[in-house]
């Protein structure tokens, strides 16, 4: 894994811990359904986060490879990345 990006992953997986922890809280102390709501979308935006870097780093590191591998290495690559945007051929 590229440092960078691991040390940028790491640390968006603290704020996430922190935020689900919130989230928990909220819950437990019956906040306010809304509001619970909005934190909760800002989990799925900080998972958006997370995946744009564990996904640059798959571009940069084993799609890279795999490319340059060619034949069923190439194949294999295109086929993890649809699968990832739900795009998974038949």
């Amino acid at each position: 894994m590229i440092d960078d990006i691991k040390k940028r992953a790491l640390h968006r997986t603290s704020i996430l811990e922190g935020q689900l922890r919130g989230i928990a809280r909220m819950i437990e102390n019956e906040e306010y359904c809304m509001d619970i709501i909005t934190q909760s979308r800002a989990v799925q935006r900080s998972l958006e986060s997370l995946n744009r870097l564990l996904l640059e780093n798959h571009l940069r590191t084993h799609v890279t490879h795999m490319f340059e591998q060619g034949g069923d290495e190439r194949e294999t690559a295109v086929g993890e990345l649809l699968r990832a945007f739900e795009f998974d051929r038949k």
